[in-house]
């Protein structure tokens, strides 16, 4: 007996008709006898940035005294505030920047004074300010996860992906002499073009898994309710005869996970072509009219183009500023812009944080899902940091101080977790930002009105 170094490829694609599916990290992909680290298998760190607008209860005078969203202590093993609860049995994972200013998304002339819901998406990665203007020519700065893509992510299938889960114009004036393309997106891969978010999850199932065979294969597979997985059984077939039983279990679980969202969105297509009345008579086929469902299929989608590095860069744009959704899930049945206009009134603000906190059990939904998806030689999480934040603060009073802004993840050993950092007062989000693009190894100094990283 001898161990040879035969091994699979990382970049092994399954193809069939009108679908190419990515296989996730598997031990077959590493030669014997070598260490994980000196093979070209090695998991490299994923970016996913998250952003939830209309600030956060905390934010506000009263809600920082009640600690609605900040710790209560800095350090390690501090307490989760009410609006962070759902977190807490990520303890090790979580990160949190607490009291940074969104300065950039301040008005910086008179004309630009109340426009700041115009402003604050196209901030939130960026950290400049956006140029005021109702034409094409926009202007704004090169946001951190395209910043990360155009370093890291030219070996994938996609450099990065953009999804939401509210319709996004991208054309046209919104208010104030700004165009809607700033508060529709929050991806810029340079100062003059921002990246459209896809809102669909089947057009975002099908551009992850979908660009196999010709366009006819594709609209035939579609037009006939096939499985993307029907025409790759031969390739698993073979693809199987190499695989060790953990190897087996791991392609078996993420494959029934592809199968598992492709048959929730066909479900969401057939009822919404069943003639029902919709709720959203205006969205998509594929849009589900429930919100949460919404969500939780674009972050599931997140995590399947994660685990098998179809992408390492996705963002998520959770809403929309001046949104009036109801998130009844979340016990506040008032529209979200309206209950962020607490008018500084303790109990409202309360009701507000109920939403907050909705919107983070969210993303304790997306963390489990990447602890639990096993990566190289450990986990998703542990490859992965997360951006979780807005651009807005006290959104009553339209103000970019305290904004939110969390990190989740340990970017392969270089953010310990569990530690809860309280910035000086005026400190920039940028900051927070600059600090993020360090330790995923971007060589980078300076970021948009940044005075330095903060110490993570």
């Amino acid at each position: 007996m001898f161990v040879t170094k035969k091994h699979i490829s990382r970049r092994t694609v399954l193809q069939g008709m009108g679908a190419a599916v990515a296989l996730p990290f598997l031990e077959s992909m590493v030669p014997a006898a070598t260490p994980l680290r000196r093979t070209a298998a090695s998991p490299m760190n994923r970016l996913s940035c998250i952003e939830i607008v209309h600030g956060s209860a905390g934010s506000t005078q009263w809600g920082t005294e009640q600690n609605l969203w900040m710790p209560a202590t800095e350090g390690s093993n501090f307490e989760f505030s009410p609006i962070l609860k759902p977190l807490e049995s990520f303890q090790d994972d979580i990160t949190i920047i607490s009291m940074m200013d969104c300065h950039q998304a301040d008005p910086f002339t008179p004309e630009e004074v109340g426009a700041d819901h115009f402003r604050s998406s196209a901030v939130f990665l960026t950290a400049a300010h956006p140029k005021q203007t109702m034409g094409s020519d926009v202007y704004c700065g090169t946001s951190i996860d395209q910043l990360y893509a155009q370093r890291f992510g030219q070996d994938t299938p996609l450099p990065s992906i953009q999804l939401c889960t509210e319709n996004m114009d991208a054309s046209g004036s919104c208010a104030f002499n700004y165009s809607c393309v700033y508060m529709d997106t929050i991806s810029w891969s340079s100062p003059t073009t921002a990246l459209p978010m896809t809102l669909n999850p089947r057009t975002a199932f099908e551009e992850l898994f979908g660009s196999g065979g010709t366009p006819a294969d594709q609209a035939l597979r579609r037009k006939i309710n096939r499985s993307i997985l029907d025409g790759i059984v031969h390739d698993v077939a073979r693809l199987w005869k190499d695989l060790n039983p953990r190897d087996r279990n791991r392609l078996n679980s993420y494959l029934e996970n592809v199968r598992e969202i492709e048959r929730r969105i066909q479900k969401i297509e057939e009822y919404n072509s069943s003639g029902v009345e919709r709720e959203l008579p205006a969205a998509p086929v594929g849009v589900p009219d429930s919100w949460d469902e919404h969500a939780r299929l674009m972050l599931d989608l997140q995590v399947l183009a994660l685990t098998a590095e179809i992408t390492r860069v996705s963002t998520l744009k959770l809403s929309r500023d001046t949104s009036n959704r109801v998130f009844p899930e979340s016990g506040n049945t008032t529209p979200f812009h309206s209950s962020s206009h607490h008018q500084d009134r303790p109990a409202q603000i309360t009701e507000f944080a109920t939403i907050n906190r909705y919107h983070i059990g969210l993303l304790s939904y997306f963390l489990d899902k990447l602890k639990s998806t096993p990566d190289g030689d450990g986990n998703l999480l542990d490859h992965s940091l997360v951006l979780y934040g807005s651009g807005m603060g006290n959104s009553n009073v339209h103000a970019h101080k305290r904004v939110p802004f969390l990190l989740a993840g340990h970017a392969s050993g270089s953010v310990k977790g569990n530690l809860h950092v309280k910035a000086r007062e005026e400190t920039p989000q940028a900051n927070g930002l600059l600090a993020v693009v360090q330790k995923l190894g971007l060589n980078m100094a300076e970021l948009g009105d940044s005075t330095g990283p903060i110490a993570i």
